[in-house]
């Protein structure tokens, strides 16, 4: 059994660093992402470990922010292993890892299903691994915003003997400014024809929520989503999100004109936008470079659709890191169309959310379980 846990810390649950757990069966791995992770002066590895069953028997000892949870191990794989860990620690970021497969897609949205945050596909090798600088850039992003939204949302850690380690800190800058105040725009006068949605960190969850209960707003107009999701996740999200709109859900295809009953799904690692052909609205693919970090990006959705439908879209921020969908949202209320955002108490990461309400672009900004509703009474025509 290869297991290393590192020294306790005594700094309060808010002040001290992000505690990351790593269990992986690669020993490689293992060193690499501790590596990375320690390189971070707002991060720390507490435990490198080998199998899912040294995670659940070191899980309340460690006492992890972040559990970085390999899905393939011997022993206690990470699907096995990841209701056992949110057991004993029901607060717990768990961020799921595997090889892009189709098997491994499925293990890891259904992952989400059962309790994990988010996911991360891995290289398919250890030099591809090594060798791409944007991967570790997306794990770490993901192990610190996660992170420190799980510390945020934490009791004052009672293992803290610091003097003051109960005490509240000052908010840092970027979470006063976040508390400020947020203005709303007016709706449009006229009910909109066509939704585009956002979404990225928490968005799968999300949009199952959501589709499942805009019937009727999809016999009226067509729904375009842009997910931050590599190739292979996306064809699965789109099987699993079709299952419970009980509508065609499919990756959108070069060309093919856009309808009212389709939800259209940007395809991995390809940018989704709409163009206008001989009069109708029509998708279009593109392989262009990554935007704000991401391809498939929701700027570019955004913008098109803005461009196609002027005043007619509405558009929708969920959960998600960074401030991808900002200027999209920009264009989108320049045309005189309708922006709602996912307000930041159900959002997984309040990131491209709260960048277009802080904007002031917003009409709405709703918890996830207000959305759907609001949908359907914007589409039929009311304005409440």
């Amino acid at each position: 059994m290869n297991v290393v846990v590192a020294p306790t810390s005594s700094n309060s649950a808010i002040g001290r660093r992000i505690r990351v757990m790593i269990v992986d069966d690669s020993v490689v791995v293992r060193g690499l992402f501790a590596r990375w992770v320690e390189a971070e002066p707002d991060l720390e590895v507490v435990a490198t470990l080998r199998t899912g069953r040294d995670a659940v028997n070191q899980i309340e000892r460690v006492d992890p922010d972040v559990v970085l949870l390999d899905v393939d191990m011997p022993e206690l794989d990470g699907i096995a292993a990841l209701p056992m860990l949110l057991e004993k620690r029901r607060d717990l970021v768990v961020i799921m890892a595997s090889t892009l497969t189709r098997r491994n897609a499925e293990i890891s949205l259904k992952a989400l299903s059962l309790g994990a945050t988010d996911y991360i596909p891995k290289p398919a090798s250890n030099r591809e691994i090594t060798g791409s600088p944007a991967f570790r850039r997306e794990l770490i992003e993901k192990i610190r915003q996660l992170g420190a939204r799980s510390k945020r949302l934490r009791p004052v850690n009672l293992r803290a003997s610091a003097p003051g380690a109960g005490t509240a800190l000052p908010l840092p800058p970027k979470l006063r400014a976040a508390a400020q105040p947020i203005v709303l725009r007016a709706l449009p006068p006229t009910p909109p024809s066509v939704l585009v949605i956002g979404s990225s960190t928490g968005g799968p969850q999300a949009l199952n929520a959501i589709v499942s209960q805009i019937g009727s707003v999809l016999d009226r107009a067509p729904v375009l989503i842009t997910q931050h999701m590599p190739p292979t996740f996306t064809t699965i999200l789109a099987e699993h999100l079709a299952r419970v709109a009980k509508r065609p859900v499919r990756e959108a295809q070069e060309g093919e004109e856009v309808n009212a009953g389709t939800i259209y799904l940007a395809p991995g690692n390809r940018h989704m936008s709409v163009v206008r052909r001989d009069g109708f609205a029509v998708i279009a693919l593109g392989d262009g470079p990554p935007v704000n970090f991401c391809r498939p990006a929701v700027d570019p959705l955004f913008a098109s659709a803005a461009e196609v439908w002027g005043p007619k879209v509405l558009g929708l921020v969920l959960t998600g890191m960074g401030s991808d969908g900002l200027r999209g949202a920009q264009a989108i209320a320049a045309a005189g169309g309708a922006i709602l955002a996912q307000d930041e108490a159900s959002s997984v990461v309040w990131g491209m959310p709260g960048q277009v309400a802080h904007a002031g672009l917003c009409s709405g900004v709703l918890p996830l379980n207000e959305i759907a509703p609001r949908l359907v009474r914007l589409f039929t025509g009311e304005r409440a």
